[in-house]
Parts: structure tokens; sequence; C-alpha cells
């Protein structure tokens, strides 16, 4: 983390910079810094502080079993989803669970507060050791810690795969396959107890120094974060600050985590304002945004006349131009009467790295920034850097997670048009740092000035690997289906035993032939009650002449096939509504949600897997 009242750039020379790199120098990052701080002082950026709190002893652990949704360790009640979650977690994640969870009871007994919940009645076990299935872990040669003296080493794989990250030009020679089966935590090996971490790492700023990592879909495909409905979501944030601290505690490293207050930001204009309320404000003029609209805004200009523009982004705009943008914009932009031509491309970057720094809370979240840092600080290989920043981002909150992607596409822009513009990925990276990790109101020490080179590596990774970062991994996505089939048998259980359900019950016998089901319990509909076949599917198109169809499947059909069908069969039919949108099918109830699937989902998987679940084909949520 760093602050505006940095030190000036000659502290960070390329001879004496703790987190040096190969040929170049902080120059950028250190020029970048002084303009953010001549905007701040010249009153073009209003200061909002954030306070930070001193943790009370134990209070950490609360606000995590909190944050996992895990409170009902905390209040004592047995709820359902409590129990539920707790009954899908592998042996990694049970233990990082318990870990905290002794430290909170234990802290309370300290403190002669009341009486707590023992962790072996949560657990199920008379010892330490949690007694969950462990999921089948295969093999891994190395454990990515880079011991002093040695370098990391990247294993060489050849295979095809259907998400191929990396940028075109410059494609280095290591090639890295990942995969979404198991959980991070579960593939670390064994490290030592006692770790030393290299002090001078070293970034090399060459594109080729990053691995290129192939991601092979599974027979399920792949599903990004916008496919799953919120409920479903909020479910896979809780699993994934979960498995983030099984991953850290799997490497020997603390994951840090800040208390802030909360904020009070503006409740209107632009600029300053939470993310929340100005969606909130932009959602009563365009409804269902995702990214606020000056944002979208200041991205679309950029994109239309500024990608090609030398030392974009980094050439700064007039101050007093910025300035004066910005008050106009305040008061024109939602009567529609700004003149975007007006708007030079560095005016608008300026205006753009702007928002993003007042916003009063950084868009990575002030609780985790520490984590952020740590992830480079503490960990060498790239691929286990790359493991938790995917975690990172399936952490942040819904607006948080839309704008930052937004924000990444641009500048994913902006380097591919690196033969015009004069901006590499590590240019882009080190001017966009200083906007994203810098906040406001605190004094920087030595050691978060060192911190510079790291901050600018995490935006390298960003930009590089967004397209992995924003996929779901399959094995949340497989946890998230057993908490819902947890939560539902649960609720049977509950619901077979209300001694009011069952009088109920007797009295529709004694009054129908057959009984009923009981209030609340799920009804589905006929085609998908026991007279549909095995391996059959009825599938729904509201939107097309022929809105029903059934299909046999078999071991190859996937989804695209049946979307083809649907087409071929209403090409000349269907809703001018659906003319121009991309037609998906997604998968309803069941296990889950909703799930827009992957076209290259094999749909007897999926089908095994959920077949409790609707299928109906509509147009993907943008």
């Amino acid at each position: 983390m760093l602050s505006n009242e940095s030190a000036p750039p000659p502290a960070f020379s390329r001879s004496n910079s703790q987190a040096s790199m190969d040929s170049t120098s902080m120059e950028d990052f250190w020029c970048e810094v002084e303009s953010i701080k001549e905007n701040s002082e010249d009153g073009s950026e209003e200061a909002t502080l954030l306070e930070f709190k001193p943790a009370d002893e134990g209070e950490l652990e609360a606000e995590w079993l909190q944050d996992v949704g895990l409170s009902t360790l905390i209040s004592g009640a047995e709820e359902e989803d409590g129990q539920a979650l707790l009954s899908t977690l592998t042996r990694t994640q049970a233990a990082a669970v318990q870990k905290r969870y002794n430290t909170y009871t234990q802290t309370l007994r300290k403190k002669n507060k009341h009486t707590v919940r023992d962790v072996r009645d949560i657990f199920g076990t008379n010892d330490s050791a949690p007694t969950f299935e462990t999921v089948p872990v295969s093999p891994v040669p190395s454990n990515g810690i880079q011991l002093p003296g040695q370098k990391p080493v990247w294993k060489s794989v050849s295979s095809n795969s259907c998400l191929d990250c990396g940028l075109d030009k410059g494609s280095p020679s290591v090639t890295e396959e990942l995969s979404y089966e198991v959980s991070f935590s579960e593939s670390i090996t064994v490290l030592p107890k006692t770790q030393e971490w290299p002090k001078n790492q070293r970034f090399k700023k060459e594109d080729s120094a990053l691995p290129k990592f192939i991601v092979r879909k599974s027979r399920f495909g792949l599903t990004e974060v916008g496919d799953l409905s919120a409920e479903d979501m909020k479910k896979i944030r809780y699993l994934s600050l979960i498995e983030l601290t099984a991953f850290y505690d799997a490497l020997g490293v603390e994951l840090k985590r800040n208390r802030a207050e909360r904020v009070r930001g503006r409740e209107n204009g632009l600029f300053g304002v939470p993310l929340t309320i100005l969606l909130e404000n932009d959602q009563k003029k365009v409804p269902g945004i995702k990214v606020p609209l000056i944002f979208q805004k200041l991205l679309l200009k950029l994109e239309e006349t500024g990608l090609e523009t030398e030392g974009i982004l980094r050439v700064p705009g007039s101050a007093s131009r910025v300035k004066n943008l910005h008050q106009e914009l305040e008061a024109k932009f939602y009567e529609d009467t700004f003149d975007w031509d007006q708007v030079r491309n560095n005016d608008a970057a300026g205006l753009l790295k702007m928002f993003v720094r007042e916003l009063p809370s950084p868009l990575f979240t002030v609780e985790y920034l520490p984590a952020f840092i740590t992830l480079v600080e503490k960990i060498s290989k790239i691929k286990l850097q790359l493991q938790a920043l995917h975690l990172l981002i399936m952490l942040l909150p819904e607006a948080n997670r839309d704008t930052a992607k937004a924000f990444l596409q641009f500048l994913k822009k902006v380097v591919a048009n690196e033969g015009k513009n004069k901006m590499n990925l590590w240019n882009v990276s080190m001017i966009v740092a200083p906007n994203l990790f810098i906040y406001k109101g605190k004094r920087a020490n030595q050691q978060e000035m060192q911190a510079a080179a790291t901050t600018a590596h995490i935006v390298r990774l960003l930009i590089r690997y967004q397209d992995i970062l924003w996929t779901v991994p399959s094995f949340l996505i497989s946890q998230v289906r057993k908490m819902n089939e947890a939560a539902m048998n649960n609720s049977k259980r509950q619901l077979m035993f209300d001694k009011g359900v069952r009088k109920l019950l007797r009295r529709k016998t004694m009054e129908r032939d057959r009984p009923e089901r009981p209030e609340g319990a799920v009804t589905f509909p006929p085609y998908l009650q026991s007279d549909i076949p095995e391996g059959v599917i009825r599938v729904y198109a509201p939107l097309h002449s022929k809105v029903s169809m059934a299909i046999q499947l078999n071991s190859q059909t996937k989804a695209k096939d049946i979307l083809a069908r649907f087409h071929c069969e209403n090409s000349h039919g269907s809703s001018q509504n659906m003319r121009g949108q991309i037609q998906s099918l997604h998968e309803i109830g069941g296990n889950i949600g909703q799930h827009c699937l992957d076209p290259d989902a094999y749909m007897l998987d999926v089908y095994h897997a959920n077949p409790q679940a609707e299928w109906v084909i509509k147009p993907k949520a943008s």
C-alpha cells in the first residue's frame, strides 16, 4: 500500500530500489505519484481520509467468520446455511476455519465472556483434526516457493486449450496449464516450518518474462462471474475467502487485512461517490447498468480516439483543463449538455485516473489491499501468485468487480496498440499502479514505498491474465452445488419432522384421495417429472416461435448443439426482440440458482450433475 505523500523519486534510483527491475527505473511510477500529489495540492481532488481502527484480540477472527458466512459460530445458533457451508469444505478449508474459530474461542475464554461452542461439536470430531473427505489431489512437483539463491522453475507442457491467456505479441516459450478441478490449497505440497523469503526480489519488465497459461475446459465448460445468479455468487465469495485463507496457510503466509472505518462519501455527483451509490443513481436512468455511466463514457471516449495517442495515460493532460472539465462534468453530465468534443485524449485519461483515485474506498477494497501486496512479496512463483489473485478477484463486491473488469479490458486495448502509442504492458502497469494502490490520509513508510515495483507487477498480472481472473473455478461451483443440495436436504428434514406440517398432511389425506405436497415444498412442472425418460430434457425458449422441445442427450451433445437446433427450426418465426441478441442455454433451479452454460459444455454431464434443473434459452446477461 502506498500513500500520496510519498518521498520524491530520487530515493528510488535504478541502483538502490529494493524491489528493482532489470534495465528499467521507477521513473514513470514516481512521475505519476508526483502528478497525483500536484492534483491533490491544487484542490482538484478532495481529501477523503480512510481511518483505520486497531483490532482488539479476537475481533479479526470474528469478522473473518462473519465474512465467510459462518456468523452462526459466533451467535451459537444452528442455522441451515452455516451447516450447509461447513459440510462442503475440503480438508485444508476446514483446517482454516477451525484455526480461526479456535483463536476466537480462546480469546473469549481469556476475556471471561459468554460460553462458546467447542470446536469438536462443530466439526464432529474427537480431536483437533477435521474429518472431512479430502479432494483427490494430483502430485505437485514444486511448491512454488523461492528459497534464497534459487530461481523459480516453470515446467513446460504441451496441450491444446480452449482458454489461452497471453498477449499476442512476444509470446513466451514457457507454457503452463491451469486446472480448476481441485482446490488450489489442496494442491500445495508441504512446506518447511522455517522459511526465509528473498529480500531482493527482481521483476523483469519484458512481456516474455511472464509465462503463458492455458486453461483446459472440463466437460462442464468454463463459467464467467456474470454467468451465475447473485445468490450463488454470494456463496462463491464465502468459499473464496475460506479457500484464500487455506491457500495462504498452506504456503505458510499470513493473510493480512485492514480494518477500516466506514467512509462517508458524497451521495450525489460523479467523482468521490461510492460505487454502490453511483450505480443506484445511474440505474434510475439506465436500469440494470453494472458500470457507472461516467466511467463508461470516459472509457468510450478513449477507445474511440485515444488508443493510438502516443504516451496515453503516461503524458498528463493540463492540470487546469482537467480541473475545469471535472467541474463542468459534475454540473452537466446528467443533463446531457456536456460537450465531449472539447475533451482532449490526455485530459480524458487524466479524468479516468482521477475517477479511480477519488473513490472513497479503493477499487480493490481497503480490507484486502495488504493481501494483494503479500501475494507478490511472499510468493515467488507466478502460477501461485495468479491463483491467489484469482481468489482475491472472486472476493470483490459486484460493483467493484464489474468496474475493475471494464477498466482492465480498456488497459488491454491500450497495450494492444503499443506499436502506435508506445505504451507496453510494463509502461501501463507502472502508470496505473499508483492510481489503484495509493490511498489518501496515510503517510507512507519506507517499507510501503518499496512496494512500488510490487504494485506495478500486480497490475501487470491483472492486465495480462484477466481472461483467467473472470472465470469462476469449477471446484468452487461444485461446492456451491453441494451447499445448495445440503440446504435443500436440511429443509426437507425439517419439514418432515415439523408437527404442524404432519397434521396438515394427515388432514389433507382424509380430504383427498392422494396427498398434496406441503406448502412451501418445491413442485416441478410436468416435463421435469418421472414421465420424462432418462437422458431426455425439455428445453424452453420463450422468445422463439417454437417455445419448447424435448431433446435426447448423448455423450457428445453440447449446449451449442441445442442452440443450433432451436435456431434452425425457428429461423423464420422468432420474436423481433430476440433478433440481434446472443442466445444462451441456462440451467435454472435444482442445485444451482441460475447458470448460463458455456456453449462447449457437454449436456449429459451437466444433466447428471443437476437432474432437477430446468433448461431455458434466453439472452445472456450483459
